[in-house]
């Protein structure tokens, strides 16, 4: 790709941020739209966690197809058939006449938002060339995720209230729809040097193993242990094929050797761990506030302000920190911040008091705010520029399938404490596992910050992408000869 201008570069990032401000508005207005939802479509606490988990379990199965495709056909050409189809999916979601359609609309969102994200990261990554340039970059990307977290829940919202809950999906169309134009006129094509075959073995495996452990999750408390545990199996089955059959091939969808990289493994566990607490948190919050406190989805968007402001305000922050200072001080900060607010829900009731409700909210939107650039940077930073698409897909896939377990696991949980009771006599017994499932994320955020940011993890990468780029080399050499 030619080098570009001070002002294309940023232009690039603008119309990129666009991608990414569409799909974080879609999350958290769907969150606050939850109850709305709920009655409108008759919906048990499983089909609430199917509306939300059916995008996200989906856009994980496919990210790395869609990183490696982007590499190999070209950037521009996958992120613009995404933006169509995203932008298509959220019409038809907006149409859906029953709970089934709009999960199944939800699905096909999900496959147009798989090009968005990985393969807006990996322009970034091969616009912005130089490593400060490239944090402050990857800053301003994260400050995208604060700025929908803060506008979400307020226009997702006064829709909600105003229109209905279908309205959320509008706002999709007119930022997609200028979001590709842009992309057309703007966004130079880019690949990388040698295409990567695909493995459609491997990505069945990926299908078997997130689709399977989630229906397991979600279902379980319906259905019991004896209906799901075929479910289990497959996704033990599919587990364990990926360990063997991944290594085997000469280009695989997941290349096993970019996990013997310190850095890069903790930035994939971390990921997981820090968007499964943010998909428990807000899952748990939207249910309490609306359906325990009896507030319309305005007010509980003005609630969620606390969490979204820091957020929005500390992203950036943590861009510049990586930057200048690398990522271990951000990393410990939202460990410290997100574990201290699960603990405060979990073991102190802090939901029942506005005060305490607050705090919790400020806590997990500085965590939330500063986890996101170190995990970026930590996964793209240390792996070759050939491989920038597959490896912001993993560190993508890891968000997703993260946040796809948080909803799982939480919303599990606190169906099987609440049973048939109303949620306002024993939501804050039902929900306080939940807080506790939220701790425990925030403190291996924490405890694997402090382990992978070390000088001795570095070093790991680097001899990590030495192996990488010698093995391309090689591989081009046995081609070209």
């Amino acid at each position: 790709m030619p080098e570009l201008s001070h002002r294309r570069r940023f232009l690039v990032l603008a119309i990129c941020c666009m991608s990414l401000l569409i799909v974080s508005l879609d999350v958290t207005a769907l969150n606050v739209a939850l109850p709305s939802m709920q009655r409108g479509l008759d919906a048990s606490t499983a089909g609430l966690q199917w509306a939300v988990d059916a995008y996200t379990l989906v856009l994980a199965a496919l990210l790395m197809l869609a990183g490696s495709t982007a590499d190999r056909i070209g950037r521009k050409r996958v992120f613009v058939s995404g933006l169509a189809v995203f932008t298509l999916g959220s019409l038809l979601c907006s149409l859906a006449p029953s709970l089934q359609a709009l999960v199944a609309f939800r699905m096909l969102q999900a496959v147009g938002g798989s090009m968005l994200n990985p393969v807006a990261m990996s322009i970034i990554t091969n616009t912005f060339t130089d490593p400060r340039e490239r944090a402050r970059a990857i800053g301003v990307w994260g400050g995208v995720v604060g700025l929908s977290m803060a506008a979400g829940p307020l226009a997702g919202g006064l829709l909600v209230d105003s229109v209905g809950w279908r309205s959320i999906f509008w706002v999709n169309l007119p930022v997609g729809l200028a979001a590709l134009l842009l992309t057309l006129r703007f966004v130079p094509e880019s690949r990388a040097p040698r295409a990567r075959r695909p493995d459609p073995v491997g990505q069945v495996l990926v299908i078997a193993l997130f689709g399977s452990l989630t229906y397991a999750i979600i279902e379980a408390p319906a259905s019991g242990a004896a209906p799901v545990l075929p479910f289990a199996a497959v996704a033990l089955a599919a587990l364990l094929g990926l360990l063997w059959y991944e290594p085997r091939r000469a280009e695989p969808l997941i290349d096993l050797r970019f996990f013997r990289s310190a850095p890069f493994s903790g930035a994939t566990v971390i990921a997981v761990s820090a968007f499964a607490a943010l998909g428990g948190f807000l899952f748990l919050s939207t249910l309490y506030l609306q359906n325990v406190r009896g507030y319309d989805a305005l007010h509980a968007g003005l609630w969620m302000l606390p969490m979204a402001i820091p957020c929005f305000l500390f992203a950036p922050l943590s861009g510049r920190l990586v930057g200048s200072r690398g990522p271990r001080l951000p990393l410990l900060a939202a460990g410290v911040t997100i574990t201290a607010c699960g603990v405060l829900f979990a073991a102190f009731e802090g939901e029942t008091s506005d005060v305490t409700l607050f705090l919790g909210y400020v806590l997990f939107g500085v965590g939330f705010g500063l986890v996101n650039a170190p995990i970026t940077n930590t996964a793209v930073s240390g792996m070759p520029r050939a491989q920038a698409g597959v490896a912001a897909a993993v560190a993508s896939t890891s968000r997703q399938l993260g946040q796809t377990l948080g909803v799982a696991v939480v919303g599990a949980v606190l169906a099987s404490g609440a049973g048939s009771s109303p949620y306002r006599e024993v939501f804050v017994r039902a929900a306080r596992p939940g807080w506790w499932i939220i701790t425990a994320c925030g403190a291996a955020v924490l405890v694997l910050g402090a382990l992978t940011s070390g000088r001795w993890a570095r070093r790991t990468a680097e001899r990590t992408a030495e192996r990488l780029e010698s093995a391309e080399a090689r591989e081009a050499a046995r081609i070209g000869a």
